[in-house]
């Protein structure tokens, strides 16, 4: 099926006389017959469900729905972006490991790698995304177990080098993470372009409504674990999983496999059923809110662009745009996504002033839903960051981000004018 029928249709197809609607499984618990049944659950022999800290139906078939769109073999849903994050490294990481990871990502996944991992155990290197080859290779050692970037960096509106860190990554065999959420799979799909595992936090497009938080992890299952010296925890047995040994009882699910029985299962940050439900019936219309959030940010973009008042417009869509060759290239040719950022001359105080006169736009922590919001990063969701990191990444003080909704462009381009006009 195409895309846009399995955001519609994928993951949960009904048998005769079952609820056509994805039902919520509003359980911890399942019931079986015999012990030996359940036991066959715990082993993996039988697909079945024992709780729902582990897994749940109405959890499971939106995992199949969102690894469906993004190509790969299997997904681990998580309670928000940020675990779907942590889960995926710890799943590959152990104290005296380090990841590189480019300087130019969201402000809580920067802060996640760079203090929490770090405390840990887990060193972080940062590089700027800019950066050649040789430069980024330099902070590889036998110790690396993950490369980091996002489709698109949250602010800085950068698109990610898949060629040249994909080229790294292979060279090295080390895992390629990707943070998908501005971009989604109906717009880019890394694992196309060279990644192994895609994150996302599912509380942005593809929940669409700010109703849910939730995360979740794409195994592509295109990495070869097999005797690969940097991951012995997948070619060993696992004396905490009945002696499982993931490459070898999972096949190429081995990622997925080992992140839901062994982390899943120890720090317990499971999607609840109900959020499953709202954020698969938000994905449903995924491939209709995409096209129509990026037709809307591209019409914002050119009007904001011819503005006197603004010193810098950054959306990947604009011919002029930094990102625009690579956002061609790597892109499906769908849009360029509701995201974007401005600079307003005159500084902080002037950005503070146009936030507080917009009427339409509200100020929120979020981005990637519905409605049109704003926020001032440097001073929100980036505010842990020196002024030296923020610099790193992009973000100035002056500049504004701005999250296109899906209201009518015309009225979307009236707010912003007249509250740059107030």
């Amino acid at each position: 099926m195409k895309i846009d029928t399995n955001c519609v249709q994928g993951g949960y197809s009904p048998k005769n006389g079952e609820a056509r609607v994805l039902p919520i499984y509003q359980s911890t618990t399942f019931a079986y017959d015999t012990p030996e049944q359940l036991a066959d659950v715990f082993d993996l022999k039988d697909p079945g469900f024992m709780y729902t800290r582990l897994g749940n139906p109405t959890v499971n078939y939106f995992e199949d729905k969102i690894a469906l769109l993004e190509g790969g073999v299997g997904a681990l849903a998580t309670s928000s972006g940020q675990a779907a994050a942590l889960l995926a490294i710890l799943n590959v990481c152990n104290a005296g490991d380090n990841i590189v990871a480019v300087n130019k990502i969201y402000g809580g996944t920067f802060n996640l790698l760079n203090v929490t991992l770090r405390r840990s155990g887990i060193e972080t290197r940062f590089v700027d995304p800019d950066a050649d080859m040789g430069e980024i290779e330099k902070l590889v050692d036998d110790k690396t177990k993950v490369i980091f970037g996002e489709t698109v960096a949250n602010p800085a509106m950068t698109i990610f080098d898949f060629d040249k860190f994909s080229a790294i990554a292979k060279k090295y065999g080390i895992l390629l993470y990707v943070d998908n959420t501005l971009a989604t799979p109906i717009l880019c799909r890394p694992l196309e372009l060279g990644a192994n595992v895609v994150l996302h936090s599912t509380t942005k497009y593809i929940d669409g409504h700010a109703c849910c938080v939730g995360g979740i992890i794409v195994d592509g299952g295109n990495f070869d674990f097999v005797g690969n010296p940097r991951y012995p925890m997948f070619n060993e047995p696992d004396a905490s999983y009945h002696g499982m040994v993931y490459t070898r009882d999972c096949g190429n699910k081995a990622f997925v496999v080992k992140a839901r029985v062994q982390l899943l299962r120890d720090l317990g940050t499971t999607m609840s059923p109900f959020n499953a439900f709202l954020t698969n019936m938000g994905a449903e219309t995924l491939h209709l809110r995409m096209e129509k959030h990026s037709a809307n940010a591209l019409a914002v973009a050119k009007a904001l662009v011819s503005n006197p008042k603004i010193e810098e417009v950054r959306y990947n869509g604009l011919e002029t745009d930094p990102s625009y060759e690579r956002s061609c290239k790597y892109y499906l040719g769908r849009g360029f996504g509701g995201m974007m950022t401005f600079c307003v001359k005159g500084g902080r105080e002037a950005a503070n002033k146009v936030m507080k006169n917009l009427k339409l736009a509200k100020i929120v922590t979020h981005v990637a839903d519905a409605r049109t919001c704003v926020l001032h990063p440097a001073s929100t969701t980036h505010r842990q960051l020196s002024d030296e990191q923020l610099v790193a990444c992009g973000i100035k003080d002056n500049l504004i981000r701005l999250s296109v909704g899906i209201e009518d462009a015309e009225d979307i381009i009236a707010d912003l004018e007249q509250a740059l006009n107030a």
